[in-house]
């Protein structure tokens, strides 16, 4: 059960929390933060992850600019491990290797990793927020791979059932909260969620 005892793990209270796009198809399709917001949401989806990364070996966590920050630096704390931010190119003050990928939008970007950020055979988590075509996560590795670490999983919230994505599955271990099979994963697929109907910001304000 959840921290507010209202469902078991196969029925995640916290989605409902999640905030549809009001700002058209230049942006992704809905906004998972105010799962952040609320500390039981936040701390219910960290902890569900992390279950289903028991037995999971990995010595640092990997976050993708920008929202794979705040889910990767909490899991790298929880599980006491560093934790290795991969920018947006143009961030890091420091020398870095720069790959170049395709976005959900459709862009092409560059993103960097601090060069070196560690030494052969380091065994790293990636995190990103939401995974929907797979480009940036396909940059992420890329960049880990070439300094000869070893990408050990991915995680996100979910990872829709795209192409792209698929053959992610196939190459790594994938922690998702969006569980594959489960309704909330065929909603995820067609871009809306059911409980986009009731939405209410209010839901997930803190405590005062």
């Amino acid at each position: 059960m959840t921290t507010q005892d209202k469902s078991p793990r196969d029925d995640r209270w916290y989605f409902s929390l999640m905030a549809p796009n009001t700002k058209g198809d230049k942006f992704a399709w809905l906004d998972p933060t105010s799962i952040y917001i609320n500390q039981s949401a936040f701390q219910d989806l960290l902890s569900d992850l992390l279950a289903d990364l028991e037995g999971h070996d990995f010595d640092v966590v990997g976050g993708l600019d920008a929202m794979g920050f705040v889910l990767g630096a909490a899991i790298a704390a929880r599980r006491d491990v560093g934790f290795l931010p991969i920018r947006k190119a143009g961030k890091l003050c420091v020398d870095t290797d720069r790959v170049s990928f395709t976005n959900y939008s459709g862009r092409t970007q560059d993103m960097e990793m601090r060069l070196p950020a560690f030494g052969p055979g380091t065994r790293v988590l990636l995190v990103d927020q939401w995974i929907e075509t797979g480009g940036t996560m396909e940059g992420a590795i890329e960049l880990v791979e070439r300094q000869q670490g070893r990408v050990t999983g991915l995680v996100a919230i979910a990872m829709e059932d795209t192409p792209r994505a698929s053959k992610l599955r196939e190459r790594f271990p994938v922690v998702t909260a969006i569980q594959p099979g489960t309704p909330w994963q065929a909603e995820c697929n067609a871009q809306t969620l059911s409980s986009f109907a009731t939405y209410e910001p209010q839901k997930a304000f803190p405590r005062a």
